[in-house]
């Protein structure tokens, strides 16, 4: 199961300066006026080697005249059941208030861990006053400053001490494949056409699948998990409790997969919602192979596949080399071929080049074209290898890496595609002193 920490509290007290802390982005709006977020953010972090998801939520408030009162609350009560670590925060400069017993009553009806947080700690006087929130029964506290980022690391510490050690929702090791896509797209009826028989219920409503389905799948010598996963719409358009829980187990299950297969609707195009969903799977490092549905529904020329996919590239740029295929689940066309060539790209994202090889190849590459020399000076780099992890991550080592500019990045990755097949794959690069 993936780590998911929701922050939750009264309005005011600092949770969305807290999220883009934690996220290191700014997507969660901040304001001092109260009850500025409504709904939930979902951000991604990382401390320790442990990778996490983070939910904000909206302020909870009780009994307000507020017309949104009644769904931030239920917002906040399913953001508690979906995570695993809940963020209880306070303000420090407003002490114990009534609105934080009405928190804490909702926290003990939960057996999640709750880490009590007291924000806005900027002086010692203000640390000294923050023991009264010992009167909560929570236990210990933890002071931060999440403006001036002070304690944050402690915070984040006393966090992943109470996260999963493992994937618990993988119950073994065989490859995870994410079907995933906006809803009506064809999901249901690709994975039900693989398989041979009706497994997924399939209707022309939009948002049928709510839960992610899982079916275990041999083909071509290769065992795998097919997971069917709900639609992710638009964050103004999941309005029932019951579709929130199915965009979060969703976003939880292409974080959990190998290879994401992005199915879109070929009558509709690369929608903006197609693309955010891409961008998910891209930010999770996952594999990715683009499945064009519904491709006996669209009157076609000779050039149409070749339109639609410069399309499609020009809309998850700078990321393109991503394997697109035209298929129909109902007609059954190329079924078999989209699945090969999600084999393939898992075998791509697993592929491991040795230390020798890399440099050997690489090494002539950068000497004749190195990177522009800055103010000066020039840019050596010396040699290069790849790291132990389970994506395609590379470190070249250089005199000067702080100077080497995205440009040079993105010319090194264009190189190690060509060379090396990472076809469908994200690669990351960092530079590092030698």
């Amino acid at each position: 199961m993936s780590n998911i920490v929701a922050i939750v509290g009264r309005p005011n007290v600092g949770k969305s300066t807290m999220f883009n802390r934690l996220t290191q982005s700014r997507h969660a709006i901040t304001d001092e006026i109260s009850g500025v977020t409504r709904d939930r953010h979902y951000g991604k972090s990382e401390w320790n080697g442990y990778d996490f998801s983070v939910i904000d939520t909206g302020g909870y408030v009780h009994g307000s005249d507020d017309v949104f009162e009644s769904e931030i609350r239920k917002q906040v009560e399913l953001a508690i059941d979906e995570a695993n670590v809940i963020l209880f925060l306070v303000d420090a400069k407003e002490g114990v208030t009534d609105l934080d017993e009405s928190v804490v009553k909702l926290l003990r009806k939960t057996n999640k861990k709750v880490v009590l947080c007291v924000n806005k700690v900027d002086n010692q006087k203000l640390l000294e006053e923050a023991v009264e929130f010992y009167n909560l029964g929570i236990g210990d506290f933890i002071p931060v400053s999440s403006i001036s980022g002070s304690g944050t690391g402690d915070l984040l510490d006393e966090l992943v001490k109470h996260f999963y050690k493992n994937t618990d929702e993988i119950l073994d090791d065989l490859p995870r494949f994410a079907v995933i896509g906006r809803p009506n797209v064809g999901k249901s009826s690709f994975v039900n056409a693989l398989i041979g028989k009706e497994q997924n219920i399939v209707t022309d409503i939009a948002g049928t699948t709510r839960d992610s389905l899982n079916t275990k799948f041999n083909k071509f010598g290769f065992e795998f998990n097919l997971v069917d996963t709900a639609g992710l719409r638009k964050k103004r358009n999941v309005q029932e409790n019951l579709e929130f829980y199915s965009v979060m187990r969703s976003i939880r299950s292409i974080e959990n997969s190998d290879v994401c297969i992005h199915v879109i609707d070929a009558t509709r195009g690369f929608e903006a919602q197609d693309q955010r969903i891409f961008h998910i799977a891209d930010r999770n490092k996952k594999g990715i192979i683009i499945l064009v549905n519904k491709w006996d529904l669209v009157k076609k020329s000779t050039n149409s596949t070749i339109i639609i996919e410069e399309k499609i590239k020009e809309k998850i740029s700078p990321f393109v080399d991503v394997p697109i295929i035209f298929i129909s689940a109902t007609n059954k066309q190329r079924l078999l071929k989209a699945l090969e060539l999600s084999i393939e790209v898992f075998k791509n994202r697993k592929q491991r080049i040795s230390t020798s090889v890399l440099n050997n190849t690489m090494l002539p590459l950068i000497e004749n074209r190195p990177p522009p020399a800055i103010k000066g000076k020039y840019i050596k780099i010396k040699y290069c290898t790849q790291l132990p992890v389970n994506v395609p991550t590379f470190v070249f080592f250089a005199n000067l890496p702080q100077y080497i500019k995205e440009p040079y990045k993105r010319y090194l990755e264009n190189q190690l595609r060509r060379e090396f097949n990472f076809s469908g794959v994200p690669i990351t690069i960092y530079f590092r002193k030698k």
